[in-house]
């Protein structure tokens, strides 16, 4: 379990919001931060497994403040980083599309994208939900899903027409899983490359 030094400030006004009653919003917010921990190593699945039941049961903030204390990541980080999208949409034609460092996964993304490129990049991303539906509608480029420990993809339900799927299977079996990436739609005279990072070579 964490340490208790997220407790110990001596500052009155961080000793009251940490004595403030905890929303459910606030411990999915937790939840989440240490799936990505457990997603990058920093946690076993023994340790998830008890944070995870401890936030869930935590009834102030300063009780879920310590689960985040010894991690990279803080909450208040991730909840105030950037806007959470539903939806987010890419058009383009002959173009090229990139989401890198930093970006906010939303829970779904249209994808309508004539003879170019779309790059996912789930490396450094911020992961708010366990989920993201892709509703793809490709015709002659690619679709580039660039993953890391714990993001896994699912294409069983996308349909091709002259085109191919690459996927990479996980070298990390055992690494929980924080995000399932579900690909659906049409691709046509196209690819979609699923790989870690580091591969997407010539």
């Amino acid at each position: 379990m964490a340490g208790g030094s997220a407790q110990e400030s001596g500052d009155p006004g961080v000793a009251a919001e940490l004595g403030l009653r905890a929303s459910h919003e606030d411990r999915d917010q937790v939840v989440d931060v240490l799936r990505v921990a457990a997603g990058d190593g920093r946690l076993t699945a023994e340790e998830l497994d008890e944070r995870v039941g401890a936030a869930l049961t935590a009834r102030t903030m300063g009780e879920l403040a310590v689960l985040t204390a010894d991690l990279p990541t803080a909450v208040t980080a991730r909840r105030g980083s950037a806007e959470v999208k539903d939806v987010v949409r890419i058009e383009q034609e002959g173009a090229s599309t990139r989401r890198g460092e930093g970006w906010v996964v939303p829970r779904r993304m249209e994808i309508r994208s004539a003879w170019g490129e779309v790059v996912l990049d789930f490396t450094d991303a911020v992961i708010t939900y366990d989920t993201l539906r892709l509703d793809v509608d490709i015709r002659g480029g690619s679709l580039k899903l660039l993953t890391r420990p714990g993001v896994v993809v699912d294409t069983d339900a996308l349909v091709t027409n002259y085109a191919k799927i690459k996927a990479r299977r996980s070298a990390e079996p055992t690494v929980p899983v924080m995000l399932r990436v579900e690909v659906v739609g049409e691709l046509t005279y196209g690819q979609v490359v699923v790989r870690p990072p580091g591969r997407f070579g010539r």
